[in-house]
């Protein structure tokens, strides 16, 4: 057993005065930001790289005679701003953080970094051949499933 004494009486402490809390203030608006929209250094008010919608028919193309099935599809398309810095959600590649830093320095020289598709899936058309053969195909590359700045 191991005891320890003091050999001059220990001050007594203060108590501390009581502080009210602050309240917050309220809000202005209970508006949240577009979430496609990013404020400060990514430039305010910009559309960020990111996917949009874009349905393909085949009746606007007057492929309806030959195209079985579909009779259109969803294909999307890539479209935003690409500012340095990019956040993760942009998937760029390492080119496209040095190409978006060479152009801050030389912007007539080198172009901004481009929002394109990243990643790419296939649909299946069904649809009569010249010689009025049913054929199924898968194409490949027709989908967008991602988009990042490159």
């Amino acid at each position: 057993m191991v005891t320890f004494f003091r050999a001059s009486p220990s001050p007594v402490r203060v108590p501390r005065s009581v502080r009210p809390l602050k309240r917050r203030q309220p809000k202005k608006t209970n508006e949240l930001p577009h979430p496609n929209k990013l404020p400060g250094i990514f430039g305010e008010g910009k559309d960020v790289c990111r996917r949009h919608e874009l349905y393909v028919s085949f009746r606007d193309l007057g492929w309806l005679d030959s195209v079985i099935a579909p009779k259109g599809y969803s294909a999307y398309y890539c479209a935003g701003e690409c500012n340095y810095p990019f956040t993760s959600c942009m998937n760029s590649t390492n080119h496209a953080t040095l190409q978006a830093l060479v152009h801050l320095m030389k912007p007539d020289i080198v172009p901004k970094v481009c929002c394109v598709p990243t990643e790419l899936s296939a649909i299946s058309v069904l649809y009569y051949d010249k010689s009025n053969n049913v054929i199924l195909r898968k194409h490949r590359n027709m989908v967008v499933q991602a988009c990042g700045c490159h």
